[in-house]
């Protein structure tokens, strides 16, 4: 049987607040977490362990959200159950409650409370669902707020860098005021309306700190919005719009992409200079991607909202260095390297992939399909069994120009002896691949991962699989 944690809310204010039930729980739990001592009900708890050093030792919030999890998740394993404790309501804004509930690890029981949403709603003398009020974490406001034209409720309005990004994250200030509640239930209680120019000069805020925005307009996100309306629009009264394909528009997508390298070669990265044009064909290429959802929108397949949360949680998942998961260990990657490492390690697990070479286009150019496989290669310890090329290359070192000049120099040498070089890197690439396919199938069925196996082990799999394979540190 699972260990059980039993959460509860504060409130929103003080002790009085709290409800018949949390007062019950707090008196049955002998081990007693709370997740910030900043709160005026926190002395309900009597003897209880605050949480807030996580906060001050994390580098983000979900590292705060993922050590309070695990900590309090460990506390219940050894005691058998601990009560966790919250300010408001465990339900409204608490991403640990969430992940606790989500955590197979333990049981959780969750006792209702208020928040400080019932008391805004009093005090704006607002009814929420008439209204239509959504509620919205400041701390993600730029991404949970895209597209709202209000109302709005933004919470854990916590600190002045808050405060700014929310600001700052709407282009143009709402015409009508805001409506700033404070300290919501105390003693010290504040409810004021400012304009939305004047937020950052006038508040100050803090952990009781919310803001009702009547109306956002325009709202967040709204040119992004717009685009895609007016793509929706052109499919269904533009005769050429209408009759596009995801085939038809094969050609106009490779030559978009062009043009945005093209534009990215004019880009000076010290003057800027040259950002207008790469806006503009940024701009050009998001239309075939937007084009491209619409079409799949009209089939009934999937539409912009799928292609930007399909790649939001792939990079989330990817990138566990960065996002890491509650209850998953620890991932380290130092360098670009090991980031790279991981990614093609991840990607390969998720596609059932038997070999990290799977996947790789064959039809690419010769030049990169031979870059994607040693690339690849690496991730498991293998490269090439070449000499690395030195003559051509300057004594300075290897850069675009002097690569280039050594790059020609050898086609220019394999047109000379009758050799076509596109198909002689080719077929290099393919001895190549062969060998580290082959390394890769020995690994696994000896149940062995290359990836994350040691020298030693990997040399071994090197020399039974034989071909041009090499140890990746000698290139």
């Amino acid at each position: 049987m699972a260990p059980t944690v039993t959460i509860v809310g504060l409130g929103p204010a003080g002790g009085d607040l709290a409800t018949t039930g949390t007062l019950e729980a707090i008196a049955a739990n002998a081990v007693r977490f709370v997740r910030t001592s900043r709160h005026p009900a926190v002395t309900l708890l009597g003897d209880v362990t605050t949480l807030d050093h996580h906060y001050e030792a994390a580098a983000s919030f979900d590292e705060v959200y993922s050590g309070i999890v695990d900590e309090v998740v460990a506390a219940a394993s050894e005691a058998g159950s601990v009560l966790y404790a919250v300010p408001g309501s465990p339900m409204v804004a608490e991403r640990t409650v969430e992940m606790l509930i989500a955590d197979d690890r333990v049981d959780t029981v969750v006792l209702p409370a208020l928040s400080f949403a019932d008391l805004a709603w009093t005090r704006l003398g607002t009814d929420p669902l008439t209204a239509g009020v959504r509620i919205v974490d400041a701390h993600r406001f730029a991404v949970e707020a895209a597209g709202e034209r209000g109302p709005m409720l933004v919470a854990q309005i916590d600190t002045e860098a808050v405060l700014a990004d929310v600001v700052a994250s709407v282009p143009e200030a709402p015409a009508a005021p805001v409506t700033v509640l404070q300290g919501l239930g105390t003693v010290d209680e504040l409810i004021r309306t400012v304009r939305w120019d004047s937020l950052c000069d006038e508040v100050q805020p803090d952990h009781l700190t919310c803001m009702y925005i009547p109306e956002m307009t325009p709202p967040i996100a709204v040119e992004v919005q717009r685009f895609v309306e007016q793509v929706a629009t052109l499919r269904a009264e533009c005769p050429w719009d209408a009759a596009q394909t995801h085939t038809s528009l094969r050609p106009h997508l490779i030559e978009e992409a062009y043009e945005v390298l093209e534009a990215l070669d004019a880009f000076d990265e010290e003057t800027g200079d040259g950002s207008d044009h790469l806006e503009e064909e940024l701009g050009d290429l998001l239309f075939q991607v937007v084009f491209h959802a619409r079409i799949a929108a009209d089939d009934g397949r999937f539409d912009m909202a799928d292609v930007a949360r399909g790649i939001h949680d792939k990079l989330r998942r990817r990138h566990p260095h960065v996002f890491p998961e509650a209850g998953d260990p620890p991932v380290v990657a130092d360098d670009a390297d090991s980031v790279i490492s991981n990614w093609d390690r991840i990607k390969s697990a998720e596609k059932g992939r038997s070999s990290s070479l799977d996947g790789i286009p064959p039809a690419l150019p010769a030049l990169a399909l031979a870059q994607k496989v040693i690339r690849r290669a690496r991730g498991t310890g293998m490269a090439p069994d070449v000499v690395p090329v030195r003559a051509g290359l300057s004594s300075a070192g290897v850069d675009d120009e002097n690569l280039g000049d050594a790059l020609m120099a050898f086609v220019v040498w394999a047109a000379d002896n009758g050799i076509d070089a596109e198909d002689a890197l080719r077929a290099a690439a393919g001895r190549f691949a062969g060998g580290v396919r082959a390394a890769e199938a020995l690994a696994a069925a000896d149940g062995v991962d290359l990836a994350v196996a040691d020298e030693t082990t990997r040399a071994r799999y090197r020399q039974q699989a034989g071909g041009s394979v090499a140890p990746g540190e000698t290139v």
